[in-house]
């Protein structure tokens, strides 16, 4: 180890794995401001009243009170008016003024308070669910040392790094950028990215996260992703996303909003008239009236919804999972049924080359087929082709350049390499019947490749039946030899299946291009019965439309292009993130950022927490509003009684639907989910080729 990496920091950064706390204060919130100027000016106000001082002492400050705490619900009420938009905020403030106006100074100023306070602290909660997401981007420091190429280092702002730099993590020092481990080792706290209990060990060619903390030994890291592209960058941009979005039910109830709101004026006007009419006095009539206005207010309803949803998605995105929109949120809850994919899903999506197998006749060795096929493969994302790459790479092979490359889903790639055309893909698929092609004795060249595609028909069906992926290699159509590739399952792979067959109340189906012997035996191991294997991306896209023509929400979870269009065509779709391909991250609903099979069950379990939270606000708030209305219209409901009642809801909704926040929210829905599995399947399961 250089002298460099044993350096040690003139000030360490501050230990400890947790999220440092970034809360909003109350006082920096306008609305609070406001309404506290609206609190004191009443509450001078309110003893001098009582106590029989002169109007000109308490009338000042109720007036105070008035502007304070109403003019900028009531400027944006006239906003909203302007675009022909009616905002129960105005209907509250006419309904102060109309208190005032008939002597009630001191009701319309308490609920000019309250309502002042319900909004400062609707605002607070808002502050605070922000700050639970994008308090994570303190995490990551704001500088990192970067090692130049003479030997040197210096200090630049983790923005400015660039994929390809070379940083230091100094013992004690927060990691600056994702990447991976040069040299050194150490021990890392990443608990608040990967939530692990304990530091994870860390060597050579270990992946670290931004905004962990290093332990005692000194890290040399190559920086694999900017700093907007970062775990932590993610998941705070994709959640503040989902944040402005609205979820059906959200609009529904704005919907709704806006007429019931014209049907309140004109029930007030009614209250207010027809009393009149019957020879009831006007000031009885008109308080009656605002009174009614104000607790027939839909105040509570329009907040039953986006708090619980967010809420939902802020806890899920410090978890890992980034859920795009509220939307998204609100259907997690509904799925009944789950298609899974099989290589980086159930898998862990890092196969290795287990067999080389060159062909007799081909004039190739084990080293000369890899070549080839890490030429081939060299230009491709899929999983597969980077095992194949690894492989060359750890030989120590020059692989020669690869021209005219391209892919086909679910078949494989073509390209020319030193003159030939090499294709790398599924066996069946290639040869197309070439092992059953008919062949005269004028025929030599056809005869020699149907000899050597029932050769590799035969090595590839050993292969399958040890549970294997088998790649064909093919040189001018010719096929010249077969590689064996494994993938290990996910430890928790089998406990999810189990936990999502349970939640959905229907065992999940395995949805994969692979070939059926290679399918089942995962399946067998993972407790999947439905099985369909050896589909290209159409199949996938049919088997899932089919489940929906049949009445069921499909939740799709995947990772690779081939994904991608059924990703698309399900109720919802879930991509897991680090091995994902960008087409299957943006087509789907939601992202698995740390790759955790185990949160699929946990984000499922919480979106229905919200529902369930969404349902509750609403009965609350109905509860409220009716019974205030009928306490109005049959008795005598006293004002300050009717915006303690009304306000209140809004209070209790909107601190209901902040319970979702919470870590204990997280663990209540994980119980649903999969147990923690201590030890790694041991034999592994296999890979496909599933492009």
């Amino acid at each position: 180890m250089s002298a460099t990496l044993t350096e040690r920091p003139a000030a360490a950064a501050p230990r400890g794995g947790a999220a440092p706390k970034r809360r909003t204060r109350v006082f920096a919130l306008a609305e609070a401001r406001w309404a506290a100027a609206a609190t004191v000016a009443f509450l001078t106000a309110l003893p001098l009243q009582l106590t029989g001082a002169p109007a000109w002492a308490w009338g000042p400050l109720y007036a105070i009170a008035y502007v304070t705490g109403g003019w900028e619900p009531g400027w944006a009420g006239l906003q909203a008016l302007r675009e022909k938009t009616l905002d129960v905020d105005l209907l509250m403030i006419v309904a102060a003024i109309g208190a005032a106006s008939i002597g009630q100074v001191m009701d319309g100023a308490l609920l000019i308070v309250i309502f002042a306070t319900s909004g400062a602290l609707e605002a607070l909660a808002t502050a605070r669910t922000q700050d639970s997401v994008r308090g994570l981007l303190d995490l990551a420091p704001t500088t990192a040392t970067r090692l130049l190429d003479g030997g040197g280092e210096e200090t630049v702002a983790t923005e400015d790094l660039v994929v390809g730099d070379t940083i230091l993590i100094r013992p004690g020092e927060r990691v600056g950028a994702d990447g991976r481990v040069l040299d050194g080792a150490s021990e890392v706290d990443q608990a608040t990215i990967t939530g692990e209990p304990l530091p994870a060990a860390k060597q050579q060619g270990d992946e670290v996260f931004a905004g962990t903390l290093n332990g005692t030994g000194a890290l040399r890291v190559k920086v694999e992703r900017d700093a907007s592209d970062s775990v932590i960058a993610r998941i705070v941009a994709m959640v503040e996303e989902a944040s402005e979005t609205k979820a059906p039910t959200q609009l529904f109830i704005e919907r709704v909003e806006q007429r019931y709101s014209l049907g309140m004026v004109f029930a007030t006007l009614a209250v207010f008239l027809v009393p009149l009419a019957l020879g009831a006095a006007v000031t009885g009539s008109l308080l009656r009236a605002m009174t009614f206005m104000i607790v027939a207010s839909p105040c509570a309803v329009v907040l039953a919804t986006m708090p619980p949803l967010l809420s939902a998605i802020a806890n899920a995105g410090r978890h890992g999972v980034l859920v795009k929109s509220a939307v998204v949120m609100e259907r997690l809850g509904q799925v009944d049924a789950v298609a899974l994919d099989k290589t980086g899903t159930l898998t862990e999506g890092t196969p290795r080359i287990t067999d080389l197998l060159p062909l007799a006749g081909s004039g190739l060795d084990e080293d000369g087929l890899l070549a080839l096929a890490a030429a081939a493969e060299h230009p491709s994302e899929h999983p597969l082709a980077r095992a194949v790459v690894d492989a060359a790479r750890r030989r120590g092979l020059d692989l020669p350049v690869a021209e005219g490359f391209a892919s086909t889903p679910g078949i494989g790639v073509t390209a020319t390499v030193s003159g030939a055309v090499i294709a790398v893909g599924a066996p069946a698929r290639l040869l197309d019947g070439a092992a059953d092609a008919p062949s005269t004795a004028a025929e030599a060249t056809t005869t020699a490749t149907a000899t050597a595609s029932a050769a590799a028909l035969a090595i590839a069906e050993e292969l399958e039946r040890d549970g294997r992926t088998a790649v064909l290699v093919q040189r001018d159509g010719v096929p010249v030899g077969v590689l064996g590739i494994a993938d290990r399952l996910r430890p928790d792979a089998a406990a999810t299946v189990t936990a999502l067959a349970a939640l959905t109340g229907a065992a999940p189906v395995l949805l994969t291009g692979d070939n059926p012997r290679a399918a089942a035996r995962l399946a067998a191991e993972v407790g999947i019965t439905d099985v369909r294997a050896g589909l290209l991306p159409q199949d996938k896209v049919a088997a899932v439309q089919e489940q929906e023509r049949a009445g069921r929400k499909v939740l799709v979870i995947g990772d690779g292009v081939n994904d991608a269009p059924a990703l698309a065509a399900a109720h919802t779709g879930i991509a897991m993130g680090r091995a994902g391909s960008d087409l299957a991250l943006e087509t789907a609903d939601a992202v698995v950022v740390r790759d955790e099979l185990a949160t699929v069950p946990t984000v499922i379990a919480l979106s229905r927490a919200a529902r369930r939270l969404v349902v509750q606000n609403l009965v609350i708030a109905s509860v409220f509003i009716s019974g205030l209305v009928v306490w109005d219209l049959v008795a005598t409901l006293p004002l300050p009684l009717g915006v303690l009642g009304h306000e209140g809801s809004t209070v209790i909704v909107g601190l209901n639907g902040l319970r979702l926040l919470r870590e204990s929210a997280w663990k209540r829905a994980g119980a649903a989910g999969p147990r923690p599995v201590q030890e790694p399947v041991q034999e592994p399961a296999r890979a496909r080729r599933s492009r």
